[in-house]
C-alpha cells in the first residue's frame, strides 16, 4: 500500500453541527483534548482542583491556548475510557463537563465536541453549546443518544470500540500485517453510520479507534489503510495522540515502554502519515506541535497541484 498525498478531487466535507459549520474543505481540521478527568492516560488530573472537581480557570487558560494554537475543535470528556477505566455516573459527568462548556461557549465561537456515549450528558452538554457528540461506541452504548443528536441537528463523531472500555485490556501482541481488521472496522462502522441516517443525523464522522480492542500490529494496519474508510462516505477522524501503541513502536530491546510523557514526536509521526492517509480531522494533546505538520503537509499538498 503506497502512500502520498490525498486525492484533491475527493469530496469536500461540510458539517452543520448545531448551526456552526466544521468546513474541511480547505485541509484537515485539529480538535484539542480537553479531559477534565482525575484518571485519564496522559492529563488525567492536569485540569482537576480538590475534590476531583476540574479547575476551570485552568481548563479555560488550556483551551484559549489550543484555539490560538490551531485547534478549531475543543473535546470536552469527563470520563475516562482508556482501557480498564471504570464509568462514572452521569450526574459526576455532567458536573465536570457542562460548567466548562458554557463558560468556554460565552468566550469563543469555537466548535466545542462532547465526548460522552451517554445520552443524558449529551443533551445537557448539547444545551450548553456543544456542537458534536463524540461517541467511541458508535452508537452502541445507549439506545437513546441518535434520538438526541437528531434533536439538537449536531456532529456526530461515531467511533470503533469492540466492548466497554472496562472490559479491554492492553496486550502488548504485535498482530499480523495481514490482518483483516480494516474490514472489521470499515463494516462495523458503517452499521453506526446506518444508525445515523437512519434517525436523520447528517453531520456524521467517523474515527476507527485506535488503541480500543486492537493489537499493536492492528493499530499499525488501520494506520496504513486509514484511507479504506472514506468508502463510508465521511470525514474520518484519527485520534492516535500519545498511545500505547505507538511506545511500543520506539520502545528500546529490553527496555520499559516509554510513557505517555515521552511520545510526542512518535506522535507526530503517526498524525503525520495519518495526513498523507486522508484524515480529515486530528484529535491531540499538543495542538501546536500537530498544527505545525499540519501546514508542512499543506505546503506540500499545494505544490503538488
Amino acid at each position: 500500500m503506497a502512500m502520498g498525498i490525498p486525492d484533491l478531487k475527493s469530496p469536500s466535507f461540510r458539517l452543520d453541527c448545531s448551526g456552526r459549520t466544521l468546513d474541511l474543505a480547505s485541509g484537515p481540521a485539529i480538535m484539542g483534548i480537553m479531559n477534565l478527568t482525575p484518571d485519564s492516560f496522559y492529563d488525567g488530573g492536569a485540569y482537576v482542583g480538590p475534590h476531583f472537581q476540574p479547575d476551570l480557570d485552568k481548563a479555560l487558560h488550556q483551551a484559549a491556548a489550543m484555539i490560538r494554537a490551531g485547534a478549531s475543535i475543543i473535546d470536552v470528556g469527563g470520563e475516562s475510557t482508556r482501557p480498564g477505566s471504570q464509568p462514572v455516573s452521569v450526574d459526576v459527568e455532567i458536573g465536570r463537563t457542562v460548567p466548562f462548556i458554557s463558560q468556554l461557549r460565552r468566550t469563543t465561537d469555537v466548535l466545542i465536541s462532547i465526548d460522552t456515549y451517554k445520552a443524558e450528558v449529551a443533551e445537557q452538554a448539547l444545551r450548553a453549546g456543544a456542537g458534536i457528540v463524540n461517541d467511541i461506541s458508535g452508537f452502541t452504548f445507549d439506545s437513546k443518544l441518535p434520538e438526541i443528536c437528531r434533536k439538537f441537528r449536531c456532529g456526530v463523531v461515531l467511533m470503533h470500540t469492540p466492548r466497554r472500555p472496562e472490559t479491554l485490556r492492553w496486550s502488548r501482541e504485535t498482530g499480523s500485517c495481514n490482518s483483516d481488521i480494516v474490514r472489521k472496522v470499515i463494516d462495523a462502522l458503517r452499521h453506526s453510520v446506518e444508525t445515523a441516517r437512519r434517525y436523520g443525523v447528517e453531520a456524521v464522522i467517523i474515527d476507527p479507534g485506535f488503541g480500543f480492542g486492537k493489537s499493536v500490529g492492528e493499530n499499525f494496519r488501520l494506520l496504513a489503510g486509514l484511507d479504506e474508510l472514506h468508502t463510508l462516505g465521511c470525514p474520518v477522524l484519527a485520534g492516535v495522540s500519545r498511545k500505547s501503541f505507538l511506545g511500543e513502536a520506539i520502545r528500546l530491546e529490553g527496555s520499559a515502554t516509554p510513557p505517555p510523557s515521552e511520545r510526542l514526536t512518535a506522535s507526530i509521526a503517526a498524525e503525520t502519515i495519518a495526513l498523507l492517509n486522508g484524515a480529515d480531522i486530528l484529535r491531540v494533546h499538543d495542538v501546536e506541535a500537530a498544527a505545525q505538520a499540519r501546514s508542512v503537509f499543506l505546503s506540500v499538498r499545494k505544490a503538488c497541484r
